[in-house]
């Protein structure tokens, strides 16, 4: 219950609220609406930055991929500029109640963080510090924090990306952060909880290089501040949201119980291995669906 209890201990301390440790906010868009995402996070205390796509001709040689990756770009260029950490959310995010009053996944007083995902997508605990923050890997970037430094090497990935797979490909570029990031030196943090939702439709691109073409939190913190869009009254409201909620709950039980959250080979080689359970465990005990 250790790790439990530190959890709920960082969100007790006003000082450590993401409110009170991030300045920047930044929303990668296309054409989505943005209003309803703007609008809970400016309720929250944060002042969100709209970052649209450029219309460009060149553009429609790019994959959508690459594309996405141009837009996180100049999400990390501004992180870079930025003396603290800088949020940065897809337009398809849904965060849930008093997003701003939940804690930092991460020591604010550590020099070598990398990135904290505050949505996960097929994720993977590496270890637990003893103030309880969990280390690990994600494989999406629908909302996730960076501080500078790691804005800086992420910059480097770009040019990776583009040399190794090129503009016109497919890439499963957010799937190497974490292990580009701990190439140089950097730790990345995983939440306790979902800080939210990944809200938005299939991905055709996904389904045509044989991934998922969707991906859903497998617990969420707290309420959704509002419905997703692959929820809305035309695709089935209510009883469509919780039928989706249900079956990313049962996912994220099946990849603890089947050794995909947690493997036995991390378990087996931690000193704290009790605390490595207490976190994997515990957190899929709430009653959020």
């Amino acid at each position: 219950m250790k790790t439990i209890e530190l959890a709920n201990t960082r969100h007790k301390h006003n000082e450590n609220h993401l409110i009170a440790c991030i300045t920047r906010v930044l929303l990668i868009a296309y054409k989505e609406s943005t209003q309803q995402l703007e609008e809970v996070l400016i309720t929250e205390g944060f002042q969100p930055e709209v970052l649209r796509q450029e219309t460009k001709a060149e553009f429609q040689e790019f994959s959508r991929s690459y594309l996405c990756l141009m837009n996180h770009r100049r999400a990390w260029e501004i992180a870079t500029q930025e003396a603290k950490p800088t949020i940065i959310i897809e337009a398809d995010f849904v965060p849930v109640v008093n997003f701003g009053k939940l804690p930092l996944p991460f020591n604010p007083n550590h020099g070598d963080v990398g990135i904290s995902w505050l949505y996960t997508c097929a994720p993977q605990l590496y270890s637990v510090a003893s103030d309880g923050y969990g280390e690990g890997f994600s494989a999406s970037t629908v909302a996730y924090i960076v501080t500078p430094q790691s804005a800086r090497y992420l910059l480097e990935l770009v040019d990776e990306i583009n040399a190794k797979v090129g503009a016109s490909n497919y890439s499963s570029w957010d799937s190497t952060i974490d292990s580009f990031l701990r190439n140089k030196n950097l730790k990345n943090y995983i939440p306790w909880r979902n800080y939210g939702e990944h809200g938005g439709l299939p991905n055709p691109e996904h389904y045509q290089n044989n991934l998922s073409k969707t991906h859903r939190a497998d617990v969420l913190y707290g309420k959704l501040a509002f419905m997703p869009l692959y929820a809305d009254s035309e695709k089935g409201g209510t009883l469509k949201f919780l039928w989706v909620r249900l079956q990313a709950r049962l996912k994220g039980i099946a990849r603890l119980i089947t050794g995909r959250f947690l493997r036995v080979k991390v378990l087996q080689f931690s000193h704290v291995p009790a605390r490595l359970l207490t976190f994997a465990v515990f957190r899929h005990l709430t009653l959020y669906i």
